[in-house]
């Protein structure tokens, strides 16, 4: 019987059904543009299916037949307009309608985040763990974490009283080879400002983990871990100038490693489309961690290497040239 992989055109989807496909499962990729089946190319395991998760019906469809539900589908911050209809609602009410045709499944991976455990406000220096919750977010300050958190509510609420195994993933920020162009955008785009943007980098902390482990976790998660766990997938944190000399250790050619005065990031923050000076001034020179506990022993990660990671991205940036 098929795994009904949802948002199986998005980074960390395309990965989920590659490595099902690896594993000889039968996947069902769920997406609302079916053109983008041909970044898995033929594969006589994988069936493509169009569905939206505003559209109960094309739901319903896409889940018959299928014990298994990854569901990868979300909306990413980047350059929404209006973070309600964008950010919030695809995931809270997309996962109240993915709940609603779910009573013949028998086991559930939902993709959450560390935006779900992170707070909106924190000391400088935090480490989260897996107990916490984003219960401070709101729409206007921190729709993300609004997002992921209410839909992880929504789905384990959903879930208690029923005979069904349910895991939550929460991968912090993702890099990786990418499957196709699209995944350039979003959690890859910090890394694209090294191969294609401006000499200099910002005084940034970036939490990151390799889009295999994420991929591993979700296809193990359907069978190892414990039921109703919450799992972290992280690898570490870096500063932008910390990334910048590990590329430099890595190709033929340098990176970015010197960092934006203060001043003048504010500055690009007014005038970049895609910052703004609030997130800038909630960034600059601040960090926080995550305690990730027994996520890579209970789901059996391969625990990718950080240079691994790190360069194996750039590589695939660089081959959309």
């Amino acid at each position: 019987m098929a795994v009904l992989v949802t948002g199986a055109s998005g980074f960390i989807g395309a990965h989920v059904v590659k490595e099902l496909l690896s594993r000889n499962i039968p996947v069902k990729a769920m997406m609302r543009d079916v053109s983008l089946g041909a970044m898995f190319g033929e594969e006589k395991n994988l069936e493509i299916v169009q569905a939206d998760l505003f559209d109960v019906d094309s739901l319903k469809a896409a889940v018959d037949g299928c014990d298994d539900v990854i569901h990868c589908a979300a909306a990413l911050y980047v350059g929404a307009k209006n973070p309600q209809r964008d950010v919030v609602d695809p995931s809270v009410i997309g996962v109240e309608n993915l709940c609603s045709v779910m009573d013949g499944v028998k086991r559930i991976v939902h993709t959450s985040s560390v935006a779900a455990i992170r707070s909106t406000r924190y000391e400088n220096g935090r480490i989260f763990s897996k107990s916490d919750w984003c219960d401070d977010a709101s729409v206007k300050s921190n729709p993300y974490g609004l997002a992921k958190a209410e839909a992880e509510r929504k789905i384990r609420h959903w879930a208690k009283d029923r005979d069904v195994r349910l895991v939550t993933i929460h991968p912090s920020i993702v890099f990786g080879p990418i499957i196709h162009k699209r995944h350039l955008e979003g959690s890859m785009s910090y890394l694209k400002h090294f191969v294609k943007g401006p000499p200099f980098v910002l005084d940034v902390h970036i939490n990151f983990v390799d889009v295999r482990d994420v991929a591993i976790a979700h296809v193990n998660a359907l069978e190892m871990g414990e039921d109703r766990e919450r799992y972290i997938i992280h690898k570490q944190g870096l500063w932008m100038k910390e990334i910048g000399q590990i590329l430099n250790g890595g190709f033929d050619r340098s990176f970015a490693t010197k960092k934006l005065p203060r001043l003048f990031a504010y500055c690009l923050a007014v005038l970049h489309p895609k910052l703004s000076l609030k997130s800038i001034k909630g960034s600059l020179g601040r960090h926080i961690g995550y305690e990730i506990g027994d996520s890579v022993t209970a789901l059996s990660l391969p625990d990718f290497d950080v240079e691994a990671t790190l360069i194996d991205s750039v590589r695939s940036i660089q081959a959309q040239d």
